[in-house]
């Protein structure tokens, strides 16, 4: 038996953030990985998607380097070579968290974990088990893609974000289903790759959490960039063979439609990792699957804690890291600040790119408010025509009575990297005169950040 003062169940990037907090705070830090440190984010999820989409975007400006007066010949993709670039991106922050553990003197335990009482883990590999024990233990389990009920993925034909990232075949006509981030990156990347792209999704838009002036554009953008977007529609049946995928799909007037893919992805939605870690036994409460917790990210049960994806959504790595943080600082007696989920940021890695934080219009208009809107065009900002990259906008959304900003939108070049501008404003809980008085450098597309601010009051100078 080992005896910890904390024990974090998974590595992904809210249990290896909790457990390195939690060291620097003096604690005795022991984490539980089943697979790999670094959990699904590092090593099958954030990570190696953007280095698939980084290869995806420069084999696109290669295509097109007669628009910046260049030439370049006889181009072609070797998707192998792009995956094992992708993997190897993850063996290097695998290793990198393997480093941070050694480092902050984290004992690592591979293995199954169960709880077995509030304070006491046993954690089993190769048919040994091993018994811990801890003061509090941190649950960071996380999750796994949904599967279609009728057409479970099977690797082959019908795949998973997972087995997209490792593709036995590059698709030459490819099946997504869902338009969340997960699926319209994927279908980014392969429509960037050279295969034909359909898109079906069960509401009437594509990235249904955006501004729905986002989802306009980049819907748009996407069919003139050759993908097939199909929205109010809906898979009714799905068949793989030896040799592709069969569907039915249901279109917005009722009608089905028989089509034949190479491969389909099912992006439709996360299962969180609560079964079989002992949690009914303690009597935890649960809602749908996933974990109810205070804003300190307490458990029902004393000692007991849990982050990230089996949680309450958003789902998204930087959240569970943030969580990660909070419950450490609060294990080590700590008074850190409750996360207000209105201000953490959203991207999506397609092309373009798409970026969001707070309220959509819509939103801030049922929840009551008086908005003031401002909307700045790429088309509109030097450094965006400099860059060839003139497709785009930034939408503002602010409280006309407070001058609080309630909600930003981008879809765009970079818009990713963009965020955090109006994060950290919100955060900080600036009003409009603060963003109107900061001086942003020129030439950068940061000054679309200010020409928006500026355009929901009626003082836009570029436009």
């Amino acid at each position: 038996m080992s005896d910890y003062d904390l024990i974090v169940l998974g590595s992904g990037p809210g249990g290896y953030v909790a457990a390195i907090r939690a060291a620097q705070l003096g604690l005795k830090v022991a984490i539980v990985e089943r697979e790999n440190l670094g959990g699904i984010c590092l090593n099958w999820g954030c990570i190696p998607t953007k280095a698939l989409l980084r290869s995806a975007e420069i084999y696109h400006y290669m295509q097109h380097a007669g628009d910046y007066g260049l030439t370049a010949a006889n181009i072609s993709a070797d998707i192998d070579a792009v995956v094992k670039r992708s993997r190897g991106v993850a063996k290097q922050l695998n290793q990198g968290v393997t480093h941070l553990m050694k480092k902050n003197k984290i004992t690592v335990h591979m293995g199954d974990g169960k709880l077995t009482a509030a304070n006491t883990l046993t954690v089993t590999k190769d048919g040994k088990s091993e018994e811990l024990t801890a003061k509090n233990i941190i649950l960071a389990t996380g999750a796994r893609a949904r599967d279609l009920p009728f057409a479970p993925a099977d690797g082959k034909r019908i795949w998973t974000y997972r087995h997209a990232m490792v593709p036995p075949e590059m698709p030459k006509k490819l099946l997504v289903i869902g338009s969340g981030a997960i699926g319209i990156e994927f279908a980014s990347f392969y429509n960037d790759m050279g295969a034909e792209v359909t898109v079906v999704e069960m509401l009437d838009r594509i990235v249904p959490v955006e501004d729905a002036d986002v989802s306009t554009f980049l819907e748009k953008a996407l069919t003139k960039q050759g993908m097939t977007i199909m929205t109010g529609a809906g898979v009714e049946e799905l068949k793989a063979s030896a040799t592709g995928v069969s569907a039915k799909i249901k279109g917005k007037d009722g009608k089905v439609i028989a089509s034949e893919f190479s491969h389909c992805i099912v992006a439709i939605g996360i299962v969180p990792n609560t079964e079989n870690i002992g949690l009914e036994a303690l009597g935890v409460e649960m809602d749908r699957g996933f974990l109810k917790t205070d804003p300190m990210c307490r458990t029902n049960v004393p000692g007991l804690w849990a982050i990230g994806d089996i949680t309450a959504p958003p789902w998204l790595a930087h959240k569970a890291s943030h969580e990660g943080v909070i419950a450490a600082e609060a294990i080590a007696g700590g008074h850190p600040h409750a996360m207000d989920p209105k201000n953490i940021p959203g991207c999506t890695y397609c092309h373009p790119q798409v970026a969001s934080v707070g309220l959509t219009e819509a939103k801030a208009k049922e929840a009551g408010y008086d908005v003031k809107v401002g909307n700045f065009p790429f088309l509109g900002n030097g450094k965006a025509i400099a860059l060839g990259e003139a497709e785009g906008f930034i939408k503002t959304v602010f409280d006309a009575k407070t001058g609080e900003l309630l909600g930003a939108h981008m879809v765009g070049a970079e818009v990713t990297e963009l965020i955090q501008g109006y994060t950290i404003g919100k955060t900080a809980e600036l009003v409009e005169a603060d963003f109107m008085h900061t001086v942003f450098p020129h030439p950068t597309l940061s000054e679309m950040m200010h020409e928006s601010v500026l355009g929901a009051y009626g003082k836009m100078l570029h436009m």
